[in-house]
């Protein structure tokens, strides 16, 4: 049970770290090689023209899934046990690297910040190029308020699979874990559209992001609703509940809606509606009550939202897992 006290240090400084640094843009970050090494697999794996056919495609995709899976928490969990056998003290170290690697928070708030400070100054043009880093929809016909709603939810969105999922599959079993999340979400995030390169190929990966992600979101979204109630006059604890009563399943996603209708409802906007992915207008139903007009200010709103609920998921999950240790003789 030693070696458990050491992950719950190295856990908590890795979240300090992520809030404190975030990611060093100048260090080899772990989710680019993950993102790499899947781009090297689907050039290799994706059925060649002539030969494509939904089945091949579903098994080349269920293949690169696996591989990039196996290969991610493979080397954490050699990284990690490595570090440990040679010292306690650095392992710990390399743990705690690993896990603010995991951890998206402060990058997050850095990144929806640049729309938000560039759109405080009126700098339309500049807050779409900012935007454009940090969602998926096209973004060029949007105006300010379609910006910030964008940039409101995808931080709603990341608090879950950017922030909380990872810190709580990290919690649970490590870097190890971690990275097999991570790399889930990867994938999800490269071949995981619906298109029709991807329909078939990526439905693997699709799927299993759908599955990782259902729990940590439901969890992220009753953390922020507790933030919600926590973190000042200018959030709706009791909205956050309303909306996300009625409003958590207004997604394809059956993850996505969770946390957004939560914020949506914490801020009293509206989020969601029709947007353009890939040039093609894409139906999406509205989540959340117009009760005023978003603001650009509802961006670092929503970051507050978010570094709470971390917060909270971090003290409980911490709690926990030191309760449980105490229990077992630790």
């Amino acid at each position: 049970m030693v070696l458990s006290l050491y992950h719950l240090i190295a856990l908590t400084i890795g979240f300090a770290l992520d809030l404190i640094v975030g990611d060093p843009r100048s260090l080899p970050h772990p989710v680019r090689l993950i993102g790499r090494l899947i781009a090297a697999l689907e050039r290799a794996l994706y059925p060649r023209p002539g030969k494509r056919s939904p089945r091949r495609e579903r098994v080349a995709g269920a293949i690169l899934c696996a591989t990039v899976v196996l290969v991610s928490g493979g080397v954490a969990l050699a990284v990690t046990v490595g570090a440990y056998r040679l010292n306690p003290a650095f392992g710990v170290l390399v743990e705690a690297v690993l896990t603010c690697y995991l951890l998206a928070a402060r990058d997050l708030r850095d990144e929806s910040m640049k729309v938000y400070d560039a759109l405080r100054l009126g700098a339309l043009d500049k807050a779409l190029a900012a935007l454009s880093m940090i969602v998926g929809r096209d973004v060029e016909s949007l105006d300010e308020a379609g910006a910030t709603r964008a940039a409101v939810e995808t931080v709603a969105e990341n608090a879950s699979d950017g922030v909380i999922a990872p810190l709580l599959y990290a919690l649970v079993g490590g870097p190890a874990l971690g990275y097999v999340y991570k790399a889930v979400n990867t994938l999800d995030s490269m071949v995981g559209y619906h298109n029709e390169r991807y329909e078939n190929f990526g439905k693997a990966s699709a799927r299993l992001d759908d599955v990782l992600n259902w729990i940590p979101s439901r969890i992220a979204a009753a953390a922020m609703i507790l933030a919600a109630f926590v973190a000042g006059r200018e959030f709706s604890g009791w909205g956050a509940i309303r909306i996300f009563l009625r409003d958590r399943r207004n997604h394809k996603s059956p993850n996505s809606a969770q946390t957004e209708s939560v914020c949506a409802g914490a801020l009293g906007v509206r989020l969601g509606g029709d947007a353009y992915y890939f040039g093609q207008l894409v139906a999406k139903p509205t989540i959340g009550d117009a009760l005023r007009e978003i603001r650009p200010r509802d961006i670092p709103r929503a970051c507050r939202l978010m570094f709470y609920a971390e917060g909270i998921c971090m003290a409980l999950g911490a709690a926990g897992f030191e309760a449980v240790r105490a229990a077992f003789g630790g």
